[in-house]
């Protein structure tokens, strides 16, 4: 037997039901145990970690085992990284921290510009971590540091210079790093950031970033854009300094 059940009962209990559902779903706020609520995540790009920062996707890391694929390293490169170094404008007390400083490419080169200083070579991978070690002998003024994914790990207002080369666009933490860094530098200190030029390589590849970006995420972050240089052939080349309130 079929009953008919009366229309405004039905739009009642449609009512109802709609309201039970609404008002047991949470919003979407994906957000990793003891972090900020500064990302959301989607699916992940190719090479992307599907972590979202302030608009942007955060590239996937390199693995320690492309960085210590052996290879050569052409002579664009090596003058570059030179030239680089020379116009970070280093003293010879200068205290410089390399976060993500992979197998020390500019970590032993900014070693002989502070002989009376030190350089941190800061990795989070413990391969890396090893391979600074074994290479550190033949500079005295070297430290490895075993840095985490939020912080450096380093001494609060110990360092004049940070650089970070093809990093930034990898960290997993930036605002928690950022935050860290900052701590880290002296008053006057400077964080260099040499990431790869977006227009040099025609790509929407997440290891490349566009200077609009890479200023919005450190503008927020108490960092003020003191230079760009552009004497580099496919990076950026930019300092910032602590903002002033």
């Amino acid at each position: 037997m079929c009953y008919k059940v009366p229309y405004k009962i039905f739009i009642w209990f449609l009512f109802a039901c709609c309201f039970q559902r609404c008002s047991t779903i949470k919003p979407i706020n994906i957000v990793e145990s003891g972090n900020t609520n500064n990302y959301t995540y989607s699916n992940p790009s190719p090479d992307g970690s599907g972590k979202i920062y302030m608009g942007r996707e955060i590239a996937h890391i390199q693995a320690a085992s492309i960085a210590l694929k052996p290879r050569q390293y052409s002579r664009d490169i090596t003058d570059s990284a030179n030239l680089a170094i020379k116009k970070m404008h280093l003293l010879p007390a200068s205290i410089v921290a390399d976060i993500g400083a992979g197998t020390g490419y500019y970590t032993f080169r900014m070693s002989e510009k502070v002989p009376l200083g030190k350089v941190y070579a800061v990795e989070v991978q413990d391969e890396l971590i090893n391979f600074l070690n074994s290479q550190k002998s033949k500079y005295k003024n070297i430290i490895v540091v075993k840095g985490s994914e939020q912080s450096p790990e380093l001494p609060d207002n110990s360092v004049n210079t940070v650089l970070m080369v093809e990093t930034y666009h990898e960290l997993a933490y930036p605002y928690e790093m950022l935050k860290a860094i900052k701590k880290t530098l002296t008053a006057d200190g400077k964080l260099v950031l040499i990431e790869r030029r977006i227009e040099s390589h025609n790509t929407t590849s997440k290891h490349v970033m566009r200077v609009k970006q890479i200023k919005k995420e450190l503008t927020a972050n108490g960092f003020k854009l003191s230079q760009r240089r552009n004497f580099l052939p496919t990076e950026y080349f930019l300092i910032f300094k602590k903002a002033t309130n």
